[in-house]
């Protein structure tokens, strides 16, 4: 770990995802003058160790950096033999799923995309939209909850209706849970910085700020009730857009205790979510820890039912293990695909009600009597059998109208999990330049690698895989020093319209200079409001709340040449 002045710790805290560096705001540097970095890969330079070319080490690292190379397999796949099950999970992410073409068989009967290709363009994070309708390379989700404290408030439970991720499409005849040509998406300018902080540098050059707001009216919800009539009536929006999903094996190979060793360093100067660490006690909360179903680490130790691992995936840091993680989850609940280990439909009893009371659904369905909600064709039994069905608090798989058997497969799963945990990252670039060099040294000064630790050892790796996976093996990342930029904790920026929950973790900031040619945009942070750096990097100071505003206000007030620097180091790394 690269050693920080606690002060920064206290005053200076920079996270959430950072990019690269669009048209509006290109450096001085022209890439077509630049030095090739071939000769020095693999060197120390400046203030680069030999390492740092390598950011996921030699098991994860690969040295593509050219378009399509957050698609590439890491190299421990391939010395593992794994290379046939990467392919063959890589299809799962890429292909659409269907109602009942097979081997990509079962979507809906609610769903959000019908492949996870569509939400992570080339492998990477999400696009800026200007409208929520699903599409190919529009990532974003719905956060649907009830606000406390005041309308606007970014905190409150979701709301019951729905489910967390709520769902906007659903297969014939049945109707959305949120039918999303109503969801109305405007994109807003900041008129000023509630931090004070002015809009253009001290040099003359200006910025801009943008941000999404939300309204979907009580007629776009087919639930009974509607959100709208329940808890305390009121009802808010957010946008989340999906992350990044290169390099996350690396991660879920950073161990625990030295995650906690982190929490125990910041928890002096900074407050921390307190639904992960306990202070008082300065060791983790009890919510802190994720239960597992039953399974199997990677040394063959069996893992029975309710082992705890720590949150560490997905903003909130909901998920803990990569395999039990955001990916292994979405792949169910994106599609509605059941698995064995998944053998229920993602879906709501208040959708269920509305659709069991639906008079053209049941039309629809009585003049079909192969559906599996048929029962007996009368109205009433069509009805009853929807409710059972759809129903999730009805055991819906263990009545008298439906036989389960899993939509996807266990060798299709495993497949997919060795893809997923098997995505390498590129390698760094332009670690020779002086500039990039420059740019570490004002990253580093700032205060920004408080929060956006440089470096971590995967030591043993012992990761921990469903019993579905049934011992085979998964790509491993024993010893490799990492350099992902990130702590694993969760920081607050007190955005305006912010991220629900207000916390969230530190996104890695390695491999997304290269997000332009992999996914043809560079829109950052949670929901995409940044479209370059400079927006990401000011937005963490847009009020003085943010534990990142000191490390802001520092960066507003540097020359342009150091900027642009600043800007030149992200995209390197």
């Amino acid at each position: 770990m690269m050693k920080t002045n606690p002060i920064w710790v206290a005053c200076s805290l920079v996270f959430l995802t950072l990019g690269c560096s669009p048209d509006s705001y290109t450096t001085k540097f022209d890439n077509d003058k630049r030095e090739s970095d071939t000769k020095y890969v693999g060197q120390a330079v400046g203030n680069f160790s030999a390492d740092e070319w390598y950011p996921a080490g030699r098991l994860g690292t690969t040295d593509n950096v050219t378009e399509g190379c957050y698609e590439d397999e890491t190299p421990a796949v391939n010395e593992m033999g794994l290379a046939r099950a990467f392919n063959l999970g890589e299809a799962a992410f890429e292909r659409n799923f269907t109602i009942n073409t097979a081997p990509f068989k079962g979507l809906g009967p609610a769903y959000l995309r019908t492949s996870c290709l569509d939400c992570h363009p080339g492998y990477g994070h999400g696009k800026r939209q200007d409208y929520y309708k699903a599409g190919f390379g529009n990532g974003y989700l719905l956060v649907v909850y009830h606000p406390v404290d005041g309308a606007n408030s970014d905190d409150g439970p979701y709301v019951a209706e729905v489910t967390g991720m709520p769902q906007t499409k659903a297969v014939a005849p049945f109707l959305p849970p949120i039918d999303e040509d109503q969801i109305v998406l405007n994109w807003l300018k900041v008129d000023q910085m509630e931090s004070g902080l002015p809009m253009t540098f001290p040099d003359g050059e200006k910025y801009e700020l943008i941000y999404p707001e939300l309204s979907i009216p009580e007629s776009a919800f087919n639930t009974n009730p509607t959100p709208y009539q329940t808890g305390n009536k009121a009802v808010a929006f957010r946008l989340e857009s999906t992350i990044g999903i290169i390099g996350t094996g690396l991660l879920d190979a950073i161990p625990e205790e030295d995650i906690k060793a982190q929490y125990q360093a910041e928890a002096p100067y900074v407050e921390l979510n307190p639904a992960f660490w306990d202070k008082n006690a300065n060791d983790f909360a009890a919510t802190a820890w994720y239960s597992l179903a039953e399974g199997q680490f990677a040394d063959g130790t069996p893992a029975p039912a309710g082992t705890k691992k720590l949150k560490r995936f997905t903003y909130a840091m909901t998920r803990a293990s990569l395999q039990d993680g955001a990916g292994a989850n979405a792949i169910w609940n994106i599609t509605n695909v059941s698995r064995a280990d998944r053998p229920y439909l993602y879906t709501t009893k208040a959708w269920a009600q509305a659709m069991s009371e639906n008079a053209e659904v049941i039309a629809a369905i009585q003049a079909d009597p192969a559906s599996p909600y048929y029962a007996d064709g009368t109205k009433e039994g069509i009805a009853a059998a929807v409710r059972g069905l759809l129903d999730p608090s009805t055991n819906q798989f263990d009545n008298e109208w439906y036989n389960f058997e899993p939509e996807m497969s266990d060798d299709q799963y495993y497949n997919f999990l060795v893809w997923h945990r098997g995505l390498s990252i590129p390698r760094a670039r332009d670690l020779n330049r002086k500039e990039v060099q420059r740019g570490k040294d004002l990253f580093m000064e700032m205060g920004c690698a408080s929060c956006h630790r440089p470096s971590w050892n995967t030591k043993s790796d012992n990761y921990w895989a469903p019993a579905i996976v049934d011992g085979k093996p998964l790509p491993r990342y024993e010893n490799q020093t990492i350099w992902p930029y990130t702590d694993m904790i969760q920081h607050r920026l007190y955005m305006k319209n912010g991220i629900h929950g207000s916390w969230c973790r530190t996104t890695p900031l390695w491999g997304r200079g290269l997000s332009k040619a992999n996914t043809g945009a560079e829109d950052r942070l949670h929901d995409d409001r940044a479209r370059n750096v400079i927006e990401a990097i000011m937005w963490h100071g847009y009020s003085k709340q943010s534990d990142a505003y000191a490390s802001t206000e520092k960066f507003y007030k540097l020359s342009k040449e150091d900027r642009e620097a600043v800007v030149e180091f992200i995209n390197a790394i």
